[in-house]
This record gives structure tokens, C-alpha cells and sequence, in this order.
């Protein structure tokens, strides 16, 4: 049972770097998404990007006091499961090269 946690762990820890060093490209090609192909490559990057983004708005309007606490747990866990499920796509892809 832990060495199926670990994996989960690992899964999700792997998809939440792989969305912040994503979304951190995406700011340096991309400062402000003025044109038609940034706009158009803002909706694809955030596909991989969104857990980081999700998480970092969220806990930024908690901070600020914002929003409630519940909507930030909420809103943490909506990213902890979409950085699940793109930890276990990357990871299939490595393992699989």
C-alpha cells in the first residue's frame, strides 16, 4: 500500500513541475498575450500549465483575503488531481521511450 502512495506522490509531484516550468516558458516566450498566436497558444499551454496557475490564484486571492478558505482547499485539490493525471501521462511517455 505505501508503494502505491509513493507512486501518487511521485505522479503528482512530477505533473505539478512539469506545469510550472511549463507555464514559467510560456511567461518568458509570452509576457502578454496580445496577439492571435499567443492567445491561440495561451489555450494550449494551459492545458499543462493549468494546475500551477490554478494553485497560484488561488492561494494569491486567499492571501488577499479574497476568497474563503474552502474555495482555496478546493481549488488545491482540483490541482493536486489534474497534476496527478499529467504526472501519469509524462511518466508513461518516459517510461515508454
Amino acid at each position: 500500500m505505501l508503494h502505491e502512495l509513493y507512486g501518487v506522490f511521485f505522479s503528482t509531484m512530477t505533473g505539478f513541475t512539469a506545469s510550472g516550468i511549463i507555464v514559467s516558458l510560456y511567461r518568458l516566450i509570452f509576457p502578454k498575450a496580445e496577439t492571435g498566436i499567443a492567445k491561440g497558444a495561451h489555450i494550449g499551454v494551459m492545458v499543462f500549465a493549468g494546475p500551477s496557475v490554478l494553485f497560484g490564484s488561488s492561494f494569491k486571492a486567499m492571501r488577499e483575503r479574497k476568497s474563503s478558505r474552502g474555495a482555496f482547499w478546493f481549488a488545491a485539490v482540483v490541482s493536486s488531481y489534474w497534476s496527478l493525471v499529467l504526472g501519469l501521462i509524462i511518466l508513461r511517455i518516459l517510461f515508454a521511450l
